[in-house]
């Protein structure tokens, strides 16, 4: 999930038309590894400009050490699904994509336009212990490794600490303790909570997501049929139907609507990204807090923000954590051992530079090396967040909010990616049913129920469309 003006917005990440499915398909039949003349061309989805120049730098340090030259293109998130059906058709795909999330990688893996003997050998040189096995899982399909996996961010359930404590409420990790916060918070001129209800946004969807795993609503069955209309996925719709509209703040609210209500203190808990945390420390000028309190004191809501990483419903025996892991992939087109070596380096010389360009939104999934088993994610905790003001990561929050983070990717769970169905959470991502749904929801148009069985009709209609 990226936010606007400094990260793309989280929109369509999947490849999603029929159209698109067939003509893929048929390209990919004809493609193979590209001419070794030593140069690539490598797409980051990290395409903002300070990030483009931090992957510039690190290129740079590549091509001096190995004399591989690299061509870097900075991809919008929400073009790619149509850059890749048109590099595929005209046979210019590029050689590396980085950042990219596991529906997208799911999508181009289904429509056969991915190198997986590449990840494959990098994975093994690096070391697969040196990874998150969760990681590692969630970017294979069976033994087979779909990417290299590189960072994680993580949906969060912040929450006024010092609001709660002063109602004596436990904090929200579990729907009903979330009700209850929420109903006991929203107070004239205040609401509960700000949880997205944007039809037209995948960010929507995550937040909902969030919320459905934690009691057990599901995508799909283990059968590979669509479940959202699931005693489960019920509850979970009603849940966030009533944080949302009973307690949430009127109209339409979006990832920057959600974001403005909790920094000017007009809610008391909110859905969002990992990507949060730097903002919420007053380390961004466009981004600051406004709340009363903030005005003399920029970390205010930083300080007295508690967090939940994983929360639990009333029919699910564990708390779930949902999040998103992006990878390095290497297409079918590449220059296999140029695309290699870069990777690796990614991965290993440049990897705390990646990392280190958001380290509140991109976690190392890598632990460290075999020699030194911590050594990135002691980095990580070191790495400067902000923008306009940088301060170190473990400066601004206490070592048991990293550990919680850290922990939150071994936890994180997703629809349809551990039942094979990748292709079809790609999809999800580019036809937004549930969005849909929890605007129609949301909005009092439909009961939770209808919601659910509307979200079960599109998503099933998309399950048949890529058969």
């Amino acid at each position: 999930m990226r936010t606007k003006s400094r990260r793309s917005k989280a929109i369509a990440v999947g490849i999603t038309a029929a159209l698109g499915l067939g003509l893929l398909t048929g390209c990919a039949s004809s493609t193979g590894p590209g001419k070794p003349d030593r140069e690539i061309t490598v797409w980051s989805q990290e395409n903002l400009p300070d990030r483009i120049a931090v992957t510039q730098k690190i290129i740079k340090g590549f091509e001096k050490k190995t004399g591989i030259k690299v061509h870097l293109v900075g991809v919008d998130e929400g073009q790619m699904p149509q850059l890749i059906m048109s590099g595929a058709a005209s046979g210019t795909l590029p050689d590396v994509i980085g950042a990219a999330p596991m529906g997208q990688v799911w999508q181009m893996y289904s429509n056969g336009l991915l190198n997986t003997e590449i990840p494959r050998q990098i994975v093994d040189e690096l070391g697969p212990k040196t990874f998150n096995a969760n990681a590692l899982k969630l970017t294979s399909d069976g033994g087979e490794n779909l990417g290299v996996p590189s960072s994680a961010w993580l949906q969060l359930l912040v929450y006024r600490k010092d609001q709660l404590d002063a109602k004596h409420l436990p904090a929200p990790e579990t729907y009903a303790k979330a009700l209850a916060a929420a109903k006991a918070l929203t107070t004239k001129g205040r609401y509960g909570i700000s949880a997205a209800t944007d039809p037209s946004d995948a960010f929507t969807s995550q937040s909902f997501e969030s919320l459905a795993l934690a009691d057990d609503c599901q995508l799909v069955d283990d059968q590979h049929q669509v479940a959202l209309d699931s005693p489960q996925c019920r509850t979970a719709f009603k849940t966030y139907d009533q944080l949302a509209r009973a307690y949430g703040a009127p109209g339409t609210q979006t990832v920057d609507s959600t974001r403005s209500t909790y920094f000017a203190g007009q809610s008391s808990m909110i859905i969002w990204s990992s990507f949060l945390l730097d903002e919420l420390a007053g380390l961004r000028k466009d981004a600051l807090p406004s709340c009363t309190e903030c005005r003399n004191d920029a970390r205010y809501l930083s300080r007295n923000s508690g967090i939940t990483t994983a929360m639990q419903g009333p029919d699910a025996t564990d708390a779930a954590q949902f999040g998103e892991i992006t990878s390095w992939v290497t297409t079918k087109t590449a220059e296999t051992q140029a695309s290699r070596q870069f990777i690796e380096y990614m991965m290993g010389t440049g990897y705390e530079s990646w990392f280190g360009m958001a380290p509140e939104g991109m976690i190392p999934v890598r632990a460290g090396t075999a020699a030194q088993p911590e050594r990135y994610l002691d980095a990580w905790r070191h790495s400067e967040i902000g923008v306009d003001t940088k301060k170190p990561f473990d400066e601004v929050y206490p070592p048991s909010l990293l550990n919680q983070l850290a922990a939150g990717v071994s936890n994180m769970r997703r629809w349809g990616i551990t039942q094979g169905e990748g292709a079809l959470v790609g999809a999800t991502n580019g036809e937004l049913p549930v969005p849909k749904a929890i605007g129609a929801l949301t909005s009092g148009q439909i009961s939770p129920s209808e919601a659910a069985h509307e979200a079960d009709d599109e998503v099933t209609a998309l399950q048949k469309s890529l058969q």
